[in-house]
């Protein structure tokens, strides 16, 4: 429990009766609404002492309430005093509804609207109206009370050459002006973080996991930029590097530049861009085009050099797997059982190796047992980590930032024996894992109309998994690039040759184990004999599957042959970075594997 919390709230109890308001909403986002938020930002976990990566809390004169969802119901309790805040559930109980519920008729909400979407903005008024009202406010108290806040981490520009991007910055300039021109806008707001280093071929490190700078920038029809970032941060051959037409702001000119766009068409996501620019922008009398990103597809869709960046590094990433996947089972065959943290500190010890590895991808998931049946599951928010069960299961789900590209990958690995339910469960997703990758389909697929491939086995037995198939990968950007996906849920983006998307099926039993099997996964054109040419995926990842959790005879030939001629592609292309006991460990873990005859 953070022992300040019910003082901070407090404060800002006084603050809401200086102000005038009857309650204050706290999102966990900032105002780059990205989905990593560097240690500054953390606005939420100030207040609440919550650590977890989504949630909100609202604080009115008498209450407060935090909302968080299913991943997160008992950590909540474990950092957040009950005593000062009702925890609810983030979407069972939403936090529009529980203000409504709980303040008078007329009450005034102040929310900062930096850290909303505009699309949010503009439902929840919708929702509220007639009961309460929300009002923007210019400052956020928190930012003036948080007298500890840790330092804005700057990070170096680095400034990414053709041979890892293969497309200049103003090749890709002339082909968003152009998106920005079909959209009859003069010019468009660039929000995402991604997007603006791609768009600029630069990367940075201010946020953890995610290799960019926090920023924002606006692309003109005249393929003309806007930047906004500190000049001072920028390496002396940036302008060369970029080449004509970038202009470098500070931070806090963004403002004047908005407003200086009065009568001009200019083009906002309001689903990524927070409410603040889109109020300035009407303010200004700037007429606002509703549409996404232009750099979204362009961006998603690799192109030849990027390509081949992936699949380098993920050879050499599948290099560091082999070592710890070696180390691993010789520590069990000791009798070491480790705990999870010492586990996900050893895998990055072994991604380090590696010396153009810039950050990993994401903090590694890292659950033994029962752990694992919690998909997002993260050892440093618990009391202590859990430690390895001899005949069960260890679920590690990691990757890497390198120069040339971005790896995910998640193993279940055997510890001990595990048993025949065990082993049909893993075989069950397996199945699904290899459907998926060995699909084939028309140009103009979706995400959604894949998804039943991975699932169809677990359907046919009664079981599921509760979480997507696959998301969109960037290129040393973000681990979870859109707007591409496969799931369930209706994603009318068509799968473009270029797009990586990983492919993770998976299967949960509630305080006994969890199994995921991910690799990433290429999208690429495949000819046919047919009337036309089709798509499917490219394994990206090279890392051997545990076979000793396979139950072979459920397999069917063409699944068994997958699995081997797989197996043998990690060996023929890992073995090379490895040797000694790791190379045979390697051989053993890539034998051919056949029917029990």
């Amino acid at each position: 429990m953070h022992p300040q919390t019910s003082q901070r709230v407090e404060q800002l109890r006084t603050w809401l009766a200086q102000q005038d308001f009857d309650a204050l909403i706290i999102p966990h986002e900032d105002e780059f609404l990205g989905e990593y938020i560097p240690e500054h930002n953390e606005r939420l976990h100030w207040v609440t002492g919550f650590t977890g990566s989504a949630g909100a809390a609202v604080i009115t004169k008498e209450k407060a309430a935090i909302f968080v969802d299913g991943r997160y119901t008992v950590q909540v309790r474990k950092q957040v005093p009950a005593d000062v805040f009702e925890y609810r559930h983030l979407h069972e109980e939403p936090l529009l509804e529980w203000i409504k519920d709980s303040l008078a008729s007329g009450s005034k909400v102040a929310i900062d609207p930096r850290m909303h979407t505009a699309q949010w903005l503009k439902t929840a008024s919708k929702n509220v109206e007639g009961v309460v009202t929300l009002e923007a406010i210019a400052t956020n108290p928190i930012d003036e009370l948080w007298l500890d806040r840790p330092e804005v981490k700057v990070s170096d520009v680095r400034l990414m050459s053709l041979e890892f991007v293969g497309q200049s910055s103003e090749d890709k300039r002339k082909e968003i002006a152009k998106e920005v021109s079909k959209k009859k806008a003069d010019a468009a707001l660039l929000t995402q973080l991604d997007s603006i280093c791609w768009l600029l071929n630069i990367r940075g490190l201010d946020v953890s996991r995610l290799p960019v700078l926090l920023s924002h920038a606006i692309i003109h029809a005249d393929e003309s930029v806007d930047f906004f970032l500190d000049p001072s941060r920028l390496p002396a051959e940036f302008n060369a590097h970029v080449g004509q037409g970038v202009r470098v702001h500070q931070p806090d000119a963004l403002q004047a530049t908005l407003e200086s766009l009065t009568g001009k068409k200019v083009l906002v996501d309001s689903a990524t861009s927070n409410a603040w620019m889109s109020l300035v922008l009407s303010n200004a009398n700037a007429e606002i085009v509703e549409a996404s990103d232009p750099c979204l597809l362009p961006k998603a869709a690799k192109n030849e050099t990027e390509k081949t960046g992936m699949r380098a590094c993920h050879i050499r990433d599948g290099a560091a797997m082999a070592k710890f996947l070696t180390w691993f089972d010789a520590e069990i065959e000791a009798g070491t059982l480790h705990d999870e943290a010492v586990l996900a500190d050893k895998l990055q010890v072994f991604r380090e190796e590696d010396a153009s590895l810039a950050d990993l991808s994401f903090d590694t998931i890292s659950a033994a047992a029962g752990n694992a049946a919690m998909c997002h599951y993260n050892h440093q928010n618990q009391p202590e980590p859990g430690k390895l069960q001899m005949n069960s299961l260890y679920l590690v789900d990691s990757g890497g930032q390198y120069p040339d590209g971005t790896t995910d990958i998640t193993r279940t690995l055997a510890v001990g024996t595990p048993s025949d339910d065990i082993k049909q469960q893993f075989t069950l997703v397996l199945k699904g894992h290899i459907g998926l990758a060995n699909a084939r389909f028309p140009k103009g697929t979706c995400g959604h109309q894949l998804d039943i491939l991975a699932r169809q086995h677990l359907w046919a037995q009664g079981y599921d998994y509760d979480h997507g198939t696959g998301h969109g990968v960037g290129h040393f950007l973000s681990v979870h690039e859109g707007p591409q996906r496969i799931a369930k849920v209706v994603n009318n983006t068509a799968l473009l040759p270029g797009m990586v998307l990983s492919n993770e099926p998976g299967y949960y039993r509630a305080d006994e184990f969890g199994i995921r099997i991910e690799n990433l996964e290429l999208v690429v054109e495949i000819e046919t004999q047919g009337d036309f040419s089709v798509l499917g995926f490219e394994s990206l990842t090279r890392c051997p599957i545990d076979k000793r959790l396979i139950n072979v005879d459920m397999l069917n030939r063409p699944e068994l042959a997958w699995l081997n001629n797989y197996h043998q592609k990690v060996w023929n292309e890992v073995s090379p970075l490895v040797d000694g006991e790791v190379k045979e460990w390697l051989k053993q873990a890539t034998a051919e594997l056949s029917y029990e005859s």
